[in-house]
């Protein structure tokens, strides 16, 4: 499966394979877009950075929507991984160890995967931050529905950090993604995406 096909199971409400992840992730990476574009559309007059760090920074956008798109698929897998922990047989005292064993590990890398998408999120953030002000003005509705749909995607990853959690027994992982949603959720309580 590709980005393409995760978009359109996104999209087709009788598809029950996909879900928020993948949205979250595509959200991302359509926000790096936008920004990356922005930054582009500003090379050509004085906004406050330099031409080269308008094009270093849409660079660096461009190969975080291409990580974030790989995310939105690897989400899916990661969703399709549970499913297959559960569906594992549990008649016997071995299999239901091994069952238990599977969910927990299929559930650790469902809760990876989003938390990566977020940390990917992160970065498009600080770019935002470094670009917001300094661009071309022409662009400020494509600047600020870059940062809708940002904030879309982090809160977006935080709920399925979140969803995956309650499967998680071992405390000292879940704590680790807590402190890690904490980051999150502070990044999309931040002055820059009030309203």
């Amino acid at each position: 499966m590709n980005y393409i096909d995760t978009l359109n199971k996104i999209i087709d409400s009788r598809d029950f394979t996909v879900g928020g992840g993948s949205a979250a992730a595509l959200a991302g990476a359509m926000a790096a877009g936008l920004i990356g574009m922005v930054a582009r559309l500003s090379t050509k007059k004085e906004y406050g950075l330099s031409a080269e760090k308008y094009i270093c920074i849409a660079d660096k956008l461009d190969e975080i929507g291409k990580n974030l798109l790989d995310g939105a698929v690897n989400d899916t897998d990661s969703f399709k991984k549970i499913i297959e922990a559960y569906a594992m047989p549990k008649e016997t005292e071995d299999e239901k160890l091994a069952r238990s064993q599977a969910v927990q590990e299929a559930a650790i890398g469902a809760a990876t995967v989003p938390l990566n998408n977020g940390k990917l999120c992160r970065e498009i953030f600080d770019f935002y931050i470094l670009i917001e002000g300094k661009c071309n003005p022409n662009a400020a509705s494509d600047l600020e529905e870059g940062k809708l749909l940002l904030n879309a995607a982090i809160l977006g990853c935080v709920l399925n950090i979140e969803a995956n959690l309650s499967l998680i027994r071992n405390v000292d992982i879940k704590s680790k993604f807590q402190k890690e949603i904490d980051y999150l959720n502070c990044i999309s309580q931040k002055e820059h995406f009030k309203y």
